[in-house]
């Protein structure tokens, strides 16, 4: 028997103990449907649905753009989509926008397609950028009335769409490149096409259930021919596979009926387990000539012998050593190097042989010691790669030599994207972090990103009648060159940034903080109502505290200019802003124990008996007693300690204490766990066993009205599972 959550305004309807999900099944797309269709029903329900929200700010980084579509007749009327805040419209070069995309039931954007002449418009649904926070979608949307009114017409299972190709002279003829689920394998994925304006769709291209279509590409003389990019990844909360032999580069010269592999074994282009997400783009005056970004997860070769400085030891020479080779080490350079990464001084290289001689310590004790979690950017890969067809993609070149460093880093699967000038088939722009340029073909590249411009790139659109006007948008909005990227101005960003948590202070008025995706950490008065008016005083109400992706904030509340704020990973810092003082705040495990592990989101708690205690989470409880300046290692790690991927899992994701009692602490996991502790941390009890399994523990909170009281929320959506789970223990979680 199906069971179903119940939420109503006055109870929350609560499962049996001896419920137990034991694999976690994705939610179907007709039950997400039904589910938007309950959430509308329990807003007319609702107490506070009268509740008026104002926009208090920040707003002057706006949010991640996924792509934007630009009237080739006239460039100041244009639309911008956004990975979470819907679709925008400017008619005035981005002066202002309207939000054209509000009302519908998702707001996630992957790609988007214009037919000016008839103001038809096609969206696709879902984020492609298969990043932590890119949210699934429900298929495709379109417009016949640039954007006024709207209609779904199918491809609910494809969650994620890569790119829309609207035939020029027909609006009903249409193909997709549908990505697929994120973290679930699925056959609704590939490429597909229409021809009577989204009323059907044929599935034209498939490969398999982990291989989605991500880019199209058109010729510009021939509609016919179109080349497709296809992208072999998985996701797991413990893992990320990018790159995969289904991965590659098809065409088609007859409409997308029939397709033939491009990247084939002898044809130049990399294929096989290392192909990552790639892009492609077919040169509008020479349609001989076309262009290809790829993902290499392939590793680099290795550094000859000769740059090799043997005179050090570095961190490579630790990470897979064994006992013979660890005590066989120079103690000298082994002293050296402990010295030169701040090792714990009583550890000397004789201390650290005589334990890993006894077997007391392993001998790798080093490298884990020095790790730092965060795994999945630690991957020596080629990287970004771009090539070459001059005979429409049956051969392929590398345009360069050697490396495109600090362009994808290790995380290409965030980027994929490659454009040519409409004007000059040499001149290609390419992005990932930074935006770079190459006039000659891709033999060189100069960067154009300017000081204005956010990193972190995703869209881009030349002027087809003068190429050095062109728009970019990046994960704080876009920007707009008139000079080929020489300079750039800054239009106006819509309010749509990613908020990974809010805090406020005991200020009056009270302020507002909160920590953003890639936007970093902000904080403002909770007195201002957004607008342009602070450009006249030239000071704008919100002030930064740090960069990166801003992850939670905790407030010393007496005297609200102590912060504790931080990003990715657990990089926290205990800053004064009144006095510009910080201090950086990671606790390590101790030599000879297993590295730690730290939640993207790592969770803070500053304690509200104590604001001198800070409370941290890594796969284990920490405490300061000292705002942060030492910090302990309380606790055994608090997950199942699984099996390590690419991406730390097994990690506490939230932290809380109830306000009626001191060191009655609360702790939930990544991998579906939740503790309690009764004495400020020392011990700790698992309340979780009757709760459902598998899933991401989202947030603890204890109540403010009653001891023992504790609200615990699943979240399934590292599964593809969007069913909400909530609930309440009255007695520490011996009932649920």
């Amino acid at each position: 028997m199906k069971k179903k959550l119940i939420i109503t305004t006055l109870s929350i309807a609560l499962f049996m103990q001896s419920i137990a999900i034991a694999q976690v099944k994705s939610t179907s797309a007709n039950d997400r449907i039904n589910s938007l269709k309950t959430v509308e029903d329990l807003k007319e329900k609702s107490l506070v649905k009268n509740l008026q929200f104002q926009n208090i700010g920040p707003t002057i980084m706006s949010g991640r753009v996924t792509d934007l579509d630009v009237n080739p007749d006239n460039p100041f009327e244009f639309y911008v989509a956004y990975a979470s805040g819907g679709l925008w419209y400017t008619n005035n070069n981005g002066l202002s926008f309207t939000p054209v995309f509000d009302n519908q039931e998702v707001m996630t954007i992957g790609d988007i397609a214009v037919l000016w002449k008839s103001g038809t418009i096609y969206v696709g649904t879902g984020e492609v950028n298969s990043s932590r926070s890119s949210y699934a979608g429900i298929g495709i949307y379109k417009s016949t009335d640039k954007g006024n009114t709207w209609k779904n017409i199918g491809l609910p299972e494809s969650h994620h769409i890569g790119a829309i190709l609207i035939h020029p002279d027909n609006p009903d003829i249409v193909w997709v490149a549908a990505l697929g689920h994120l973290y679930s394998a699925n056959k609704e994925r590939g490429i597909y096409k229409t021809i009577d304006g989204g009323n059907s769709w044929k599935q034209v291209l498939y490969v398999d259930e982990n291989t989605g279509g991500v880019e199209l590409s058109m010729q510009a003389n021939d509609p016919n021919i179109i080349y497709a990019a296809m992208w072999n990844r998985e996701r797991r909360a413990w893992d990320l596979v990018e790159s995969g032999k289904g991965s590659g580069i098809y065409k088609s010269t007859d409409g997308g009926d029939n397709w033939n592999k491009l990247n084939t074994e002898f044809s130049g282009f990399p294929s096989g387990a290392g192909a990552g997400r790639m892009g492609i783009a077919v040169a509008p005056t020479n349609s001989n000539i076309v262009y290809a970004i790829i993902d290499n997860q392939f590793p680099r070769e290795e550094e000859k012998e000769e740059i090799i400085d043997t005179s050090i030891y570095t961190i490579n020479d630790f990470k897979n050593i064994t006992k013979e080779k660890f005590l066989d080490l120079n103690n000298i350079k082994l002293d050296a190097f402990l010295t030169d990464n701040y090792f714990p001084e009583k550890y000397t290289a004789d201390v650290l042989k005589q334990k890993v001689a006894s077997g007391e310590f392993r001998p790798t004790v080093v490298n884990e010691y020095l790790s730092l979690g965060d795994y999945v950017f630690n991957s020596p890969i080629k990287g970004c790669e771009v090539y070459r067809s001059d005979d429409a993609g049956i051969s392929w070149k590398k345009t360069y030599e050697g490396y495109l460093d600090d362009v994808y880093y290790t995380y290409g699967y965030y980027f994929g994207k490659i454009h040519v000038s409409p004007q000059n088939a040499d001149k290609i722009i390419i992005y990932g972090v930074p935006i770079l340029k190459s006039i000659d073909g891709g033999k060189s590249w100069n960067s154009i990103d300017a000081d204005n411009m956010h990193g972190d790139f995703h869209a881009l659109w030349f002027n087809p009648k003068n190429d050095d006007e062109i728009i970019v948008g990046n994960d704080g909005g876009i920007n707009i060159t008139y000079d080929g990227g020489k300079n750039w101005i800054k239009p106006a960003s819509p309010p749509v940034g990613q908020f990974y948590s809010v805090e406020v202070d005991n200020a009056t008025p009270y302020n507002v903080y909160g920590g953003l995706q890639d936007n970093g950490v902000w904080f403002g008065p909770s007195t201002y109502t957004a607008s342009s008016d602070w450009q006249s005083s030239g000071k704008y109400p919100y002030e930064f505290i740090n960069g990166g992706d801003g992850m939670q904030v905790q407030v010393d509340s007496r005297d609200n200019s102590t912060i504790y704020s931080g990003f990715q990973f657990g990089y926290y810092s205990r800053i004064n802003i009144k006095e510009n003082d910080e201090l950086e705040i990671r606790p390590r495990q101790d030599v000879g124990e297993y590295p730690l592990r730290f939640n993207w989101e790592t969770p803070i708690w500053l304690s509200r008996h104590n604001r001198d205690i800070l409370y941290y989470g890594s796969n284990r409880f920490h405490r300061s007693l000292n705002k942060g300046a030492d910090i302990e290692n309380l606790s055994p790690d608090l997950t199942t300690n699984p099996k390590q991927g690419n991406v730390p899992y097994g990690t506490i994701t939230t932290i809380h204490e109830s306000p009626l009692k001191f060191g009655l602490l609360y702790c939930g996991t990544d991998d579906g766990k939740v503790h309690f502790s009764n004495d400020g941390g020392y011990s700790w009890k698992e309340i979780s066993k009757s709760l459902p399994q598998g899933l991401w523990v989202s947030r603890v909170w204890a109540s403010a009205h009653k001891e023992g009281r504790l609200y615990v929320s699943l979240n399934g959506y590292r599964s593809d599972n969007f069913q909400p789970y909530i609930f309440v223990t009255e007695d520490n979680g011996i009932t649920w």
